[in-house]
Protein backbone atom coordinates (compact mmCIF):
# COMPACT_ATOMS: atom_id res chain seq x y z
CA UNK A 1 0.00 0.00 0.00
CA UNK A 2 2.67 2.61 0.70
CA UNK A 3 4.11 1.85 -2.65
CA UNK A 4 1.24 2.57 -4.73
CA UNK A 5 1.15 6.02 -2.35
CA UNK A 6 4.22 6.65 -3.42
CA UNK A 7 4.41 6.12 -7.09
CA UNK A 8 0.94 8.02 -7.20
CA UNK A 9 2.87 10.91 -5.53
CA UNK A 10 5.76 10.79 -7.93
CA UNK A 11 4.09 10.27 -10.82
CA UNK A 12 1.86 13.56 -10.20
CA UNK A 13 5.35 15.24 -9.27
CA UNK A 14 6.55 14.60 -12.92
CA UNK A 15 3.10 15.13 -14.75
CA UNK A 16 3.46 19.20 -12.75
CA UNK A 17 7.14 19.65 -13.43
CA UNK A 18 6.71 18.34 -17.32
CA UNK A 19 3.68 21.18 -17.54
CA UNK A 20 5.78 23.51 -16.01
CA UNK A 21 9.08 23.07 -18.39
CA UNK A 22 6.02 23.32 -21.43
CA UNK A 23 4.86 26.74 -19.83
CA UNK A 24 7.96 28.09 -20.30
CA UNK A 25 8.74 27.26 -23.66
CA UNK A 26 5.27 28.33 -24.34
CA UNK A 27 6.47 31.69 -22.85
CA UNK A 28 9.88 31.91 -24.38
CA UNK A 29 8.27 30.97 -27.85
CA UNK A 30 5.78 34.13 -27.49
CA UNK A 31 8.43 36.47 -26.47
CA UNK A 32 10.33 35.13 -29.84
CA UNK A 33 7.76 35.94 -31.66
CA UNK A 34 7.05 38.96 -30.22
CA UNK A 35 10.80 40.16 -30.50
CA UNK A 36 10.76 39.04 -34.21
CA UNK A 37 7.53 41.40 -34.95
CA UNK A 38 8.57 44.37 -33.33
CA UNK A 39 12.20 43.45 -35.01
CA UNK A 40 10.42 43.39 -38.51
CA UNK A 41 8.16 46.09 -37.92
CA UNK A 42 11.08 48.40 -36.77
CA UNK A 43 13.24 47.44 -39.98
CA UNK A 44 9.90 48.36 -41.77
CA UNK A 45 9.51 51.73 -40.03
CA UNK A 46 13.05 52.59 -40.41
CA UNK A 47 13.74 54.99 -42.87
CA UNK A 48 15.83 54.33 -46.24
CA UNK A 49 19.53 55.08 -46.14
CA UNK A 50 20.76 57.68 -48.74
CA UNK A 51 23.37 56.73 -50.52
CA UNK A 52 25.89 58.16 -53.78
CA UNK A 53 27.75 56.03 -55.60
CA UNK A 54 31.60 57.00 -56.49
CA UNK A 55 32.44 58.03 -59.75
CA UNK A 56 34.84 60.24 -61.68
CA UNK A 57 34.50 63.88 -62.50
CA UNK A 58 35.87 67.52 -62.93
CA UNK A 59 36.55 69.32 -59.77
CA UNK A 60 37.61 73.11 -58.92
CA UNK A 61 38.36 74.77 -55.79
CA UNK A 62 36.85 78.59 -55.88
CA UNK A 63 37.09 81.77 -54.32
CA UNK A 64 33.89 83.53 -54.60
CA UNK A 65 33.85 87.42 -54.50
CA UNK A 66 31.49 90.41 -55.31
CA UNK A 67 32.99 92.73 -57.80
CA UNK A 68 32.12 96.07 -60.31
CA UNK A 69 32.13 96.37 -64.24
CA UNK A 70 34.22 99.60 -65.26
CA UNK A 71 35.34 100.41 -68.44
CA UNK A 72 39.28 99.62 -69.35
CA UNK A 73 39.70 102.83 -70.27
CA UNK A 74 37.67 106.04 -69.10
CA UNK A 75 39.02 109.58 -69.70
CA UNK A 76 37.67 113.05 -68.43
CA UNK A 77 37.73 114.98 -71.49
CA UNK A 78 38.15 118.89 -69.71
CA UNK A 79 38.05 122.59 -70.92
CA UNK A 80 41.96 123.88 -70.96
CA UNK A 81 39.96 127.71 -71.38
CA UNK A 82 37.84 129.33 -69.72
CA UNK A 83 34.06 130.23 -70.72
CA UNK A 84 30.89 129.80 -71.55
CA UNK A 85 29.76 126.47 -73.13
CA UNK A 86 28.06 127.56 -76.44
CA UNK A 87 27.28 123.80 -77.80
CA UNK A 88 27.15 120.34 -76.48
CA UNK A 89 27.28 117.91 -79.39
CA UNK A 90 26.56 115.09 -78.23
CA UNK A 91 24.71 113.29 -75.36
CA UNK A 92 25.36 110.55 -72.84
CA UNK A 93 25.52 107.14 -74.35
CA UNK A 94 26.31 108.36 -77.53
CA UNK A 95 29.40 106.55 -79.39
CA UNK A 96 31.88 109.12 -80.55
CA UNK A 97 35.14 108.66 -83.05
CA UNK A 98 38.68 110.26 -82.67
CA UNK A 99 38.83 113.54 -83.17
CA UNK A 100 34.99 114.25 -83.49
CA UNK A 101 33.40 117.30 -81.98
CA UNK A 102 31.94 117.18 -78.71
CA UNK A 103 31.09 120.29 -77.24
CA UNK A 104 32.34 124.15 -78.33
CA UNK A 105 33.60 127.19 -75.60
CA UNK A 106 32.45 130.45 -77.14
CA UNK A 107 35.27 131.81 -79.03
CA UNK A 108 35.01 135.60 -78.67
CA UNK A 109 37.14 135.96 -75.82
CA UNK A 110 40.37 133.68 -77.22
CA UNK A 111 39.67 135.47 -80.90
CA UNK A 112 39.82 138.63 -79.55
CA UNK A 113 43.47 137.87 -77.67
CA UNK A 114 44.10 136.17 -81.04
CA UNK A 115 43.61 139.18 -82.53
CA UNK A 116 45.58 141.84 -80.25
CA UNK A 117 48.57 139.13 -80.47
CA UNK A 118 48.93 139.51 -84.32
CA UNK A 119 48.98 143.12 -83.90
CA UNK A 120 51.17 143.06 -81.62
CA UNK A 121 53.39 140.78 -83.80
CA UNK A 122 53.13 143.08 -87.13
CA UNK A 123 54.19 146.57 -85.32
CA UNK A 124 57.27 144.70 -84.42
CA UNK A 125 57.76 143.56 -87.58
CA UNK A 126 56.94 146.79 -88.94
CA UNK A 127 59.70 148.22 -86.23
CA UNK A 128 62.15 145.65 -87.61
CA UNK A 129 62.04 146.50 -91.11
CA UNK A 130 62.49 150.52 -90.13
CA UNK A 131 64.88 149.09 -87.64
CA UNK A 132 66.93 147.18 -90.57
CA UNK A 133 67.41 149.90 -93.17
CA UNK A 134 68.57 151.73 -90.16
CA UNK A 135 71.45 148.85 -89.85
CA UNK A 136 72.18 149.05 -93.21
CA UNK A 137 72.79 152.72 -93.84
CA UNK A 138 74.81 152.33 -90.29
CA UNK A 139 77.04 149.57 -91.93
CA UNK A 140 77.75 151.40 -95.30
CA UNK A 141 78.85 155.07 -92.87
CA UNK A 142 81.44 152.73 -90.92
CA UNK A 143 83.03 151.17 -94.24
CA UNK A 144 82.38 154.78 -95.57
CA UNK A 145 84.56 156.39 -92.66
CA UNK A 146 86.74 153.48 -92.56
CA UNK A 147 87.73 154.31 -96.28
CA UNK A 148 87.96 157.76 -95.47
CA UNK A 149 90.61 157.19 -92.63
CA UNK A 150 92.95 155.26 -94.46
CA UNK A 151 93.01 157.59 -97.46
CA UNK A 152 93.87 160.73 -94.62
CA UNK A 153 90.25 162.71 -95.54
CA UNK A 154 87.94 161.54 -91.82
CA UNK A 155 89.17 161.75 -88.40
CA UNK A 156 89.55 158.86 -86.17
CA UNK A 157 86.74 160.45 -83.87
CA UNK A 158 84.51 160.10 -87.03
CA UNK A 159 85.30 156.44 -87.72
CA UNK A 160 84.72 155.92 -83.97
CA UNK A 161 81.55 157.10 -83.92
CA UNK A 162 80.44 155.31 -87.23
CA UNK A 163 80.99 152.04 -85.79
CA UNK A 164 79.46 152.67 -82.86
CA UNK A 165 76.56 153.75 -84.50
CA UNK A 166 76.83 150.46 -85.74
CA UNK A 167 77.37 148.44 -82.94
CA UNK A 168 73.86 150.01 -81.03
CA UNK A 169 71.67 149.20 -83.95
CA UNK A 170 73.08 145.76 -83.97
CA UNK A 171 72.04 145.25 -80.26
CA UNK A 172 68.73 146.82 -80.74
CA UNK A 173 68.14 144.63 -84.02
CA UNK A 174 69.09 141.55 -81.62
CA UNK A 175 66.52 143.10 -78.77
CA UNK A 176 64.30 143.55 -81.39
CA UNK A 177 64.19 140.26 -83.49
CA UNK A 178 63.65 138.30 -79.44
CA UNK A 179 60.73 140.35 -79.12
CA UNK A 180 59.63 139.20 -82.23
CA UNK A 181 60.03 135.52 -81.81
CA UNK A 182 57.98 136.26 -78.42
CA UNK A 183 55.65 137.48 -80.06
CA UNK A 184 55.12 135.05 -82.97
CA UNK A 185 55.10 132.30 -79.90
CA UNK A 186 52.13 134.68 -77.90
CA UNK A 187 50.03 134.35 -81.58
CA UNK A 188 50.99 130.58 -81.53
CA UNK A 189 49.72 130.06 -77.70
CA UNK A 190 46.41 132.34 -78.35
CA UNK A 191 45.52 130.28 -81.63
CA UNK A 192 45.64 127.36 -79.52
CA UNK A 193 43.95 128.89 -76.98
CA UNK A 194 41.43 129.19 -80.18
CA UNK A 195 41.77 125.84 -81.05
CA UNK A 196 41.15 124.32 -77.76
CA UNK A 197 36.99 126.22 -77.72
CA UNK A 198 36.46 123.84 -79.71
CA UNK A 199 36.90 120.09 -77.39
CA UNK A 200 36.94 116.85 -79.65
CA UNK A 201 37.04 113.34 -78.79
CA UNK A 202 40.50 112.38 -77.78
CA UNK A 203 39.59 108.26 -78.82
CA UNK A 204 36.69 106.11 -79.93
CA UNK A 205 34.51 105.60 -76.88
CA UNK A 206 30.98 106.23 -75.77
CA UNK A 207 30.10 109.25 -73.60
CA UNK A 208 29.56 108.02 -70.23
CA UNK A 209 28.18 111.30 -68.79
CA UNK A 210 27.87 115.37 -69.11
CA UNK A 211 29.52 116.92 -66.47
CA UNK A 212 28.72 120.50 -67.53
CA UNK A 213 26.06 121.54 -69.94
CA UNK A 214 25.29 124.40 -72.48
CA UNK A 215 25.15 127.55 -70.71
CA UNK A 216 27.70 126.55 -68.07
CA UNK A 217 30.72 129.03 -67.63
CA UNK A 218 34.36 126.60 -66.96
CA UNK A 219 37.48 128.30 -65.15
CA UNK A 220 40.71 126.45 -66.60
CA UNK A 221 42.62 129.24 -64.37
CA UNK A 222 43.91 126.85 -61.75
CA UNK A 223 42.98 123.45 -62.98
CA UNK A 224 41.10 121.85 -66.44
CA UNK A 225 37.25 121.24 -65.20
CA UNK A 226 35.15 117.92 -66.66
CA UNK A 227 32.74 118.39 -69.42
CA UNK A 228 32.40 114.59 -69.56
CA UNK A 229 33.60 111.36 -69.17
CA UNK A 230 34.17 109.34 -71.96
CA UNK A 231 34.85 104.95 -72.03
CA UNK A 232 36.20 102.71 -73.87
CA UNK A 233 33.63 99.67 -73.37
CA UNK A 234 35.27 97.09 -76.41
CA UNK A 235 36.59 95.54 -73.31
CA UNK A 236 35.09 95.57 -69.81
CA UNK A 237 37.68 95.19 -66.46
CA UNK A 238 35.79 93.85 -63.46
CA UNK A 239 37.30 94.93 -60.10
CA UNK A 240 36.04 91.87 -57.56
CA UNK A 241 36.54 92.48 -54.07
CA UNK A 242 38.69 89.74 -52.41
CA UNK A 243 38.63 88.54 -48.39
CA UNK A 244 41.76 88.76 -46.82
CA UNK A 245 41.55 85.52 -45.78
CA UNK A 246 40.89 84.53 -49.35
CA UNK A 247 43.74 86.82 -51.16
CA UNK A 248 46.54 84.85 -50.25
CA UNK A 249 45.12 81.72 -52.77
CA UNK A 250 44.55 84.46 -55.42
CA UNK A 251 47.73 84.32 -58.51
CA UNK A 252 48.04 86.14 -61.66
CA UNK A 253 46.95 83.93 -64.55
CA UNK A 254 44.09 81.49 -62.60
CA UNK A 255 41.14 81.38 -64.59
CA UNK A 256 38.48 83.62 -63.51
CA UNK A 257 34.62 84.49 -64.81
CA UNK A 258 31.71 85.95 -63.47
CA UNK A 259 28.06 86.55 -63.96
CA UNK A 260 25.66 89.09 -63.87
CA UNK A 261 22.58 89.62 -61.48
CA UNK A 262 20.55 90.34 -64.15
CA UNK A 263 21.55 87.29 -66.26
CA UNK A 264 23.34 84.88 -63.95
CA UNK A 265 23.25 81.59 -66.32
CA UNK A 266 25.64 83.94 -68.84
CA UNK A 267 29.54 83.46 -67.95
CA UNK A 268 32.12 85.73 -68.73
CA UNK A 269 35.74 84.41 -69.04
CA UNK A 270 39.09 85.80 -68.10
CA UNK A 271 42.01 85.53 -66.46
CA UNK A 272 43.82 87.16 -63.21
CA UNK A 273 45.46 90.22 -63.97
CA UNK A 274 46.13 92.47 -61.72
CA UNK A 275 45.84 92.04 -57.77
CA UNK A 276 46.10 95.80 -56.17
CA UNK A 277 48.52 95.75 -52.86
CA UNK A 278 46.47 98.14 -50.63
CA UNK A 279 43.28 96.85 -49.25
CA UNK A 280 40.18 98.39 -48.93
CA UNK A 281 37.88 98.45 -45.63
CA UNK A 282 34.29 97.86 -46.53
CA UNK A 283 31.66 97.12 -43.48
CA UNK A 284 34.70 96.93 -41.09
CA UNK A 285 36.44 93.70 -42.84
CA UNK A 286 39.28 94.06 -45.36
CA UNK A 287 39.46 93.63 -48.90
CA UNK A 288 41.61 93.33 -51.51
CA UNK A 289 40.61 94.40 -55.54
CA UNK A 290 41.52 91.16 -58.06
CA UNK A 291 41.00 92.56 -61.72
CA UNK A 292 40.59 90.64 -64.98
CA UNK A 293 39.15 92.33 -68.00
CA UNK A 294 36.82 90.19 -71.11
CA UNK A 295 35.96 91.36 -74.83
CA UNK A 296 32.69 93.20 -74.94
CA UNK A 297 32.25 93.24 -78.69
CA UNK A 298 28.42 94.44 -78.67
CA UNK A 299 28.68 96.22 -75.57
CA UNK A 300 26.02 95.02 -73.74
CA UNK A 301 28.25 95.16 -70.56
CA UNK A 302 28.37 98.30 -68.60
CA UNK A 303 30.13 100.37 -66.20
CA UNK A 304 29.07 100.08 -62.71
CA UNK A 305 27.14 96.47 -62.97
CA UNK A 306 27.33 94.50 -60.22
CA UNK A 307 29.26 91.10 -60.77
CA UNK A 308 29.48 87.55 -59.10
CA UNK A 309 32.95 86.89 -59.51
CA UNK A 310 34.48 83.38 -59.29
CA UNK A 311 38.39 82.38 -59.29
CA UNK A 312 39.68 79.56 -59.93
CA UNK A 313 42.27 78.24 -57.76
CA UNK A 314 42.88 74.77 -58.68
CA UNK A 315 41.37 71.93 -61.33
CA UNK A 316 41.37 68.19 -61.11
CA UNK A 317 40.19 66.55 -64.57
CA UNK A 318 38.17 63.24 -64.28
CA UNK A 319 38.83 61.88 -60.42
CA UNK A 320 37.10 59.73 -58.15
CA UNK A 321 34.73 62.13 -56.28
CA UNK A 322 32.90 61.83 -52.85
CA UNK A 323 29.91 64.31 -51.75
CA UNK A 324 31.56 65.94 -48.90
CA UNK A 325 28.22 65.30 -46.94
CA UNK A 326 29.36 62.04 -46.50
CA UNK A 327 32.17 62.96 -45.08
CA UNK A 328 33.07 62.68 -41.29
CA UNK A 329 36.62 64.67 -40.31
CA UNK A 330 38.05 63.18 -37.09
CA UNK A 331 40.47 64.36 -35.51
CA UNK A 332 42.53 61.25 -34.64
CA UNK A 333 41.01 59.13 -37.17
CA UNK A 334 41.24 61.38 -39.98
CA UNK A 335 38.51 61.49 -42.56
CA UNK A 336 35.89 58.78 -43.00
CA UNK A 337 32.98 57.49 -45.02
CA UNK A 338 30.56 55.11 -43.96
CA UNK A 339 30.42 52.37 -46.95
CA UNK A 340 27.36 50.40 -47.74
CA UNK A 341 28.45 46.72 -48.20
CA UNK A 342 26.15 44.62 -50.73
CA UNK A 343 24.19 42.43 -48.05
CA UNK A 344 22.77 46.21 -47.04
CA UNK A 345 25.06 46.56 -44.09
CA UNK A 346 27.49 49.29 -43.34
CA UNK A 347 31.37 50.00 -42.58
CA UNK A 348 33.26 52.79 -41.56
CA UNK A 349 36.04 53.16 -44.24
CA UNK A 350 38.89 55.49 -43.93
CA UNK A 351 39.70 57.51 -46.68
CA UNK A 352 42.62 60.32 -47.86
CA UNK A 353 41.39 63.73 -49.44
CA UNK A 354 42.43 65.87 -52.12
CA UNK A 355 41.05 69.16 -53.81
CA UNK A 356 37.38 70.10 -52.61
CA UNK A 357 35.18 71.32 -54.21
CA UNK A 358 31.67 73.26 -53.75
CA UNK A 359 29.95 69.93 -53.44
CA UNK A 360 32.35 66.68 -53.76
CA UNK A 361 35.63 66.19 -52.84
CA UNK A 362 38.75 64.64 -55.00
CA UNK A 363 39.45 61.06 -53.43
CA UNK A 364 42.80 59.93 -53.49
CA UNK A 365 42.72 56.70 -51.79
CA UNK A 366 40.16 54.31 -49.43
CA UNK A 367 37.33 54.04 -52.53
CA UNK A 368 37.48 52.74 -55.67
CA UNK A 369 34.63 53.51 -58.71
CA UNK A 370 31.48 52.35 -58.46
CA UNK A 371 31.61 52.42 -54.10
CA UNK A 372 28.49 53.36 -52.84
CA UNK A 373 29.11 55.62 -49.38
CA UNK A 374 26.11 56.79 -46.84
CA UNK A 375 25.14 60.19 -46.89
CA UNK A 376 22.11 59.92 -44.61
CA UNK A 377 21.97 57.17 -42.05
CA UNK A 378 20.44 56.60 -38.41
CA UNK A 379 23.23 56.10 -35.84
CA UNK A 380 24.28 52.31 -35.56
CA UNK A 381 27.71 50.78 -34.42
CA UNK A 382 29.56 48.36 -36.84
CA UNK A 383 27.90 45.39 -37.78
CA UNK A 384 31.27 43.59 -38.32
CA UNK A 385 31.98 43.41 -41.53
CA UNK A 386 35.26 44.29 -43.42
Amino acid sequence: MFIKIVNFTMRNLWVGKRRLIVFFLLVAAVAVALWYGLERRSERMAPPLLTATIVRQDLASFVLASGVLQPVLTVAVGAQVSGQIKHMHVTPGQMVRRGQLLAEIDPKLAMDNLLIAQADLAALDAEARGMAVRWRQAVREALRQRALQDGGVSSQREREQADTERSRLDADLAGLRARIRRARHVVDQERTKLAYTRIVAPMDGQVLSIDNGEGQTVNAVQQAPTILKLGDLSRIKVRAHVSEADIMRVRVGQKAWFSLLGSPETRYDGKVEEILPTPEKLNNAMFFSVQFSVANPEHRLRGDMTAQVTVVLAEARQVLAVPLVALDVGDERGTSVRLLLPDGTTVERQVRIGLRGRTHAQVLAGLAEGDKVVLAAPDQEDNGHG
